[in-house]
């Protein structure tokens, strides 16, 4: 029995069914149906049925998918690690400890979060991505990555002493500021009130120091008690740089609270490193007062070089900057403003008929917490008696302060023929990297919240936290030219005719921002936008619906996605190729 379509002049060919069979050693067929008028779905099914073959299936119900999971960060990522050869800078041989660590810093940079989130993501039964299945960690748990800490600081110092051999040289600078953060729990022995760097007062803490180079490449870190002061993390800089880093000349870049005269003169010089540095307020000052420094040499030029016996055998490059001058300006007089509202306020309350304030402490203490609210105690004359208190600006003292707006003086052991006026300048302002690599490390979704109660297990934390921002720099730089960074240093510092003044942009960058473009119509991504976007490449786990083997899928990049891992040097494809 079969299906046959019959020819039929003018018309539609006829669908027959008929049957074969045999008369007197002859084949004859027989019409027992005319199928015409049916569907062709219908016939189509008939005719498969007839022949022994399964009933045809849309191509969609031929094919399910098990599981997507988002790869495209994973491959970005975790390529980028392997080709900085970040593995081998973990440990040389390949372990579970070594791919745990891995794990968490690929996962740092991708979607941070704790541990516990770290390990479900890992997972195969609860996994966020491809990770815990490329590096083969997918039945991991947290006391798995705790473990995994514990192994990665034993080698701190080793992984730290490669960095700084790939990174840093004889007679180079080496960038280094201290910041804090603020600490979860009251059980972890670091954890101590002090200055709050990062603006979280009231809590326990722990302070940080981080080595960096010039380009703002993460190379060593350090974890100290919370209420460590700035200068007292500098001795172990020193003798990182010195005896593990094996280094006989180099400089060391730090701001003035960091390397003051005190530390200059005990560390650094016995240390025998050269430093860029500036200085205090009160010290420029005195440097005016004694006619070291002339303020009328800034009325024809914003960069000036003296020297000065209170600071021998050093350099003093003196810089006015016309914009933060003004910024200046502007801030004091909105403070002065602030404080004169709450100061009359306060002789307001004196004045009034009902239940007037009396008492002359009771009234200084009043004054004394709204005038150094914001620190304006010094631009104001007080007078308090038991029934009264008046108050007037100090005119000469708010003077003296505006003419020193925008003034500040860098101090240098380096001499003019190893680094000129310019490069201090721009060498000092490059602790901007610094300042902003900790702005970075210190929100809510990076370092905090800090929930270790062992001291070791903080200090491993910000050692993984420093690896995953060594491996976020490097992708940022190749990805620049599509996200709003920079891409065209050369023309942003031509751009600098004054390295006193503001950085500049280049002009691609400016067209990049204004566009949210590339000059080849590609879209502008932040760093964070672009890690999401490519997290859209998954891998898809396939299963055909007949009894043939599953096998996984790369989803098919985006022109914009493929520019990006062409900029990586990676294929989308990593892991499963």
């Amino acid at each position: 029995m079969y299906v046959a379509r019959v020819p039929n002049r003018g018309s539609p060919p006829a669908i027959l069914l008929r049957e074969s069979y045999r008369d007197g050693g002859k084949v004859k067929n027989r019409t027992l149906a005319n199928l015409s008028r049916w569907p062709e779905h219908k016939v189509d099914a008939l005719s498969r049925v007839l022949k022994g073959l399964p009933p045809r299936r849309e191509l969609a119900q031929a094919f399910e998918i098990t599981r997507s999971l988002p790869h495209g960060h994973v491959a970005a990522a975790l390529g980028t690690a392997r080709a900085l050869g970040l593995e081998e800078l973990i440990d040389p041989a390949p372990s579970r400890p070594r791919d745990l660590v891995m794990a968490m810093l690929v996962a740092a940079v991708i979607a941070p979060g704790s541990k516990l989130a770290f390990a479900r993501g890992l997972r195969t039964q609860t996994a966020t991505s491809t990770l815990g299945e490329l590096l083969g960690v997918g039945a991991c748990d947290e006391d798995d990555l705790y473990a995994a800490m514990d192994w990665a600081l034993a080698r701190k110092d080793t992984i730290e002493n490669t960095l700084a051999a790939r990174h840093l040289a004889n007679g180079t600078l080496v960038l280094y500021d201290v910041s804090s953060a603020a600490f979860e729990g009251r059980c972890c022995p670091l954890g101590a009130i002090g200055h709050a760097r990062d603006g979280v007062k009231g809590r326990l803490q722990i302070v940080y120091g981080l080595l960096c180079t010039t380009a703002g490449v993460p190379v060593a870190i350090e974890v100290f008690d919370g209420n460590t002061a700035d200068p007292k993390t500098l001795a172990a800089q020193i003798a990182k740089l010195k005896e593990r880093f094996g280094l006989s000349r180099v400089a060391l870049v730090g701001d003035r609270g960091m390397l003051t005269s005190a530390r200059i003169t005990e560390e650094l010089r016995p240390g025998g490193l050269d430093w860029i540095s500036a200085l205090r307020a009160p010290q420029i000052k005195a440097l005016v007062a004694a006619d070291a420094l002339q303020l009328s040499l800034f009325d024809e030029q914003d960069l000036v070089e003296i020297s000065s016996p209170d600071y021998p055998g050093e350099r003093l490059v003196c810089c006015r900057n016309p914009a933060l001058a003004d910024e200046r300006a502007r801030k004091r007089q909105d403070l002065l403003t602030a404080t004169e509202k709450e100061l009359a306020t306060i002789a307001a309350a004196t004045r009034r008929a009902n239940r007037p304030l009396r008492g002359k402490d009771k009234i200084a203490l009043r004054v004394g917490k709204a005038i150094n609210h914001y620190k304006m105690a010094k631009h104001f004359t007080i007078e308090i008696t038991d029934e009264a208190f008046t108050f007037t600006r100090n005119h000469e003292a708010i003077t003296a302060e505006a003419a020193l707006d925008g003034i500040y003086v860098l101090r240098t052991s380096l001499p003019d023929d190893t680094l000129n006026q310019h490069d201090v300048v721009l060498r000092y302002k490059g602790l901007a990297d610094v300042e902003r690599f900790f702005r970075t490390l210190n929100s809510e979704l990076d370092v905090r919240p800090i929930r270790h109660r062992l001291a070791d297990r903080v200090r491993a934390h910000m050692f993984l936290r420093m690896l995953s921002y060594y491996l976020s720099w490097h992708m940022k730089q190749a990805l620049a030219p599509i996200l709003f960074h920079d891409n065209d240093k050369p023309a942003a510092a031509a751009k600098r005719a004054n390295p006193v003044g503001p950085a500049q942009r280049s002009d691609q960058a400016l067209t990049k921002v204004a566009r949210k473009h590339t000059h080849d119509g590609t879209p502008v991504h932040s760093f964070t936008s672009l890690l999401t976007d490519l997290a859209t490449i998954c891998a898809n786990q396939v299963q055909p619906t007949d009894d043939m083997p599953a096998f996984t899928i790369i989803t098919t990049p985006t022109p914009l996605q493929q520019r990006a891992f062409e900029l990586l040097g990676l294929s989308h494809r990593a892991g499963y190729m």
